[in-house]
């Protein structure tokens, strides 16, 4: 459904570049600003987890699942050459972690905020057009924050850390002029995030400590405006 939504907002945008106007040319030095609403969609992927009784870590069955979530974002390039530019993508969303698998009967167990800073070099293949498609390949820093135990295994004293991640980002996009300074983007991205859970004291004490491992990958959906400055 995402994907139908954000192929038609696309081919909308294109259309709009039929009409008569003025062809906007980037050029060394500009800041392109965009807004964005973006769908955060995991392709998540579960490791196993790992419980503790007091007599070290024994293997007790894979399976969380990490929800989406849509919220605004804030990107800024800025244009090395006519075709190159450097792009800081900035954003924060929350997260539910829930269980599936060996443990859907829990349900929801960790609730998160997630800080995404993403960093890409863009190639802008038109830079003269009223249509400026673009790809970008770079890097990601997530920090997680305010993370908390959530459902049944939440007791008092329970804590729940996920580790940062580093990984690599990639995105496709297109800007479609309105005029001399304004445009519409469309854009995806896919980003590498991989994270550990550390769980102190959970489910009334039953265990001590457990971990899992989770690769969340999500794709970025978004669809925005953006001004040349």
């Amino acid at each position: 459904m995402k994907k139908t939504v954000f192929a038609a907002a696309m081919m909308t945008g294109l259309s709009l570049s039929a009409a008569a106007v003025p062809a906007m040319a980037y050029e060394a030095g500009d800041w392109l600003v965009r807004g964005r609403v973006i769908n955060i969609d995991p392709n998540d992927d579960s490791g196993q987890l790992y419980a503790d009784v007091g007599s070290g870590y024994f293997a007790a069955g894979d399976g969380v699942k990490v929800d989406s979530d849509t919220v605004p974002e804030l990107d800024i390039t800025y244009m090395l050459s006519r075709h190159w530019g450097v792009e800081l993508i900035l954003g924060y969303s929350e997260h539910t972690v829930a269980g599936e698998k060996n443990w859907s009967a829990l349900g929801d167990v960790i609730d998160a905020k997630v800080l995404p800073p993403t960093l890409t070099l863009q190639y802008h293949f038109l830079p003269d057009a009223n249509v400026r498609p673009y790809v970008g390949v770079g890097i990601n820093y997530t920090h997680f924050f305010d993370e908390e135990v959530a459902g049944v295994i939440d007791t008092p004293g329970s804590k729940v850390e996920l580790d940062d991640s580093w990984g690599l980002a990639a995105q496709a996009g297109v800007d479609v002029a309105l005029n001399q300074d304004w445009f519409v983007n469309l854009d995806v991205k896919y980003i590498d995030i991989d994270t550990e859970a550390h769980f102190d004291n959970i489910a009334g004490g039953a265990y001590q400590r457990a971990r899992i491992n989770a690769d969340i990958d999500p794709f970025v959906w978004g669809i925005g405006i953006g001004r040349r400055f």
